[in-house]
């Protein structure tokens, strides 16, 4: 998503995000740290997550909204806010706004989950569902403003946004002053830019590292021309940090004070999905996964303590599924074969019998008898099993090979 930029600004300091924090006492829950028993012994060092999953809306994103509205005056706030989002951003503005008693409309895709839908709703915003896509969602929003005179709410790209987002690197900081690499999802750049400034002001050394998705990051090649640039034809399940182009706020700051922006594919999302429910018992979205997604892709690249920060939960029913049967795939936990068999009575069961004494669990069996491809007395066999990892895989295939069985792929 490609989001209109602001105007230059003055540079962000550690006093603006203590305003910022100060503004939202009793609003943003301070949320919970817990320790990785897992991802520490992969590390070699303690590893704790940042649980800001179970902030209120589900992700950080209420902390720089309230900030953002609250800044607004009487008068800009008589005339409310836009905003638009496919999810967590709106859920922010619209909670935000309700407690400011703030008129607020947010504008969604039109196949936007109805999960975010409802509580959007729920948090008091008027929605509006227009576009397939978040440009045009975002178009719409925009339009509206120059119509209405609401103040359009940008995701990322404002200062306050990003000293809200800041007072999240002062708790990481309370609640872990051992730490000494921070690393988090960066989509526009807002919440890494935030937590940039709070942590580099009062500990210099804390390394932090930003974690985008390879089929959505727009600032590896902004970072190398010195310069924000757009990326088009985005792919990634992190709907939450696709974003097609860097705010030029957070990238002056992410540029200079972010140690290194690291990308990670979604096999990688999917597994460390899979790793916060199954280990950390946290349901996280794909975005909040993507620091955990870095440290299981080279645990050794980061020092330790660590921190990675859980930055929304906010995923829906239906995608959780098909994520998680990406993240098992992945993690060895599934395996499809297609293999070849003579075609005569029992050879079926004989195949069914192999596969009991792999211990492999049969899931789905396609049976093809009649395709032009097979000889006069050849079957081929489709299957999904549920395996116990990548090992058990290869003892699957191995037992199969010694049975006489031509594995296809």
């Amino acid at each position: 998503m490609n989001f209109p930029t602001a105007p230059s600004v003055p540079a962000l300091t550690i006093d603006d995000v203590r305003g910022a924090r100060k503004m939202l006492s009793g609003i943003a829950r301070t949320t919970a740290m817990e320790g990785s028993r897992h991802l520490s012994a992969l590390v070699g060092d303690p590893v704790h997550l940042k649980c800001e999953n179970l902030q209120r809306t589900g992700s950080f994103k209420l902390r720089g909204a309230y900030v953002r509205i609250a800044g607004l005056t009487a008068e800009e706030r008589a005339r409310g806010v836009v905003a638009a989002s496919a999810g967590n951003h709106a859920q922010g503005v619209a909670l935000a706004s309700s407690l400011l008693d703030v008129r607020s409309t947010v504008f969604m895709p039109v196949g936007a989950p109805l999960p975010k839908v409802a509580a959007t709703r729920e948090y008091g915003a008027e929605v509006r569902l227009h576009g397939q896509v978040v440009d045009e969602t975002l178009a719409a929003a925009q339009q509206y403003a120059r119509e209405t005179g609401a103040v359009f709410i940008h995701p990322f790209d404002h200062p306050d946004i990003i000293a809200g987002q800041g007072t999240l690197g002062l708790e990481i900081l309370e609640q872990c002053p051992e730490v000494r690499t921070i690393v988090v999802g960066i989509g526009g750049g807002g919440l890494a830019a935030g937590v940039a400034v709070a942590v580099k002001a009062l500990r210099p050394d804390v390394r932090i590292v930003g974690v985008q998705a390879a089929g959505a990051a727009c600032y590896p090649p902004s970072l190398a021309a010195g310069r924000p640039v757009s990326v088009d034809a985005l792919q990634t399940m992190a709907d939450g940090i696709k974003v097609g182009r860097p705010g030029d706020v957070p990238f002056g700051i992410v540029e200079e004070l972010v140690d290194e922006v690291r990308t990670v594919t979604e096999d990688e999302l999917s597994s460390a999905l899979l790793l916060c429910l199954e280990r950390a018992k946290l349901v996280v979205e794909p975005a909040g996964a993507s620091p955990v997604a870095a440290l299981l892709s080279d645990p050794e690249a980061f020092e330790g303590p660590v921190v990675a920060v859980l930055s929304g939960g906010n995923v829906d029913p239906l995608l959780m599924q098909r994520i998680l049967r990406h993240g098992m795939a992945a993690a060895g936990r599934y395996l499809g074969l297609r293999l070849r068999l003579t075609d005569r009575p029992g050879a079926l069961a004989g195949l069914l019998a192999t596969l009991t004494t792999a211990d492999a669990n049969v899931l789905d069996i396609s049976h093809v008898r009649t395709e032009p491809r097979l000889g006069l007395t050849e079957a081929e066999v489709e299957l999904q099993l549920e395996t116990k990892g990548p090992e058990h895989c290869r003892e699957v295939a191995e037992t199969l090979g010694r049975a006489g069985y031509l594995v296809l792929d």
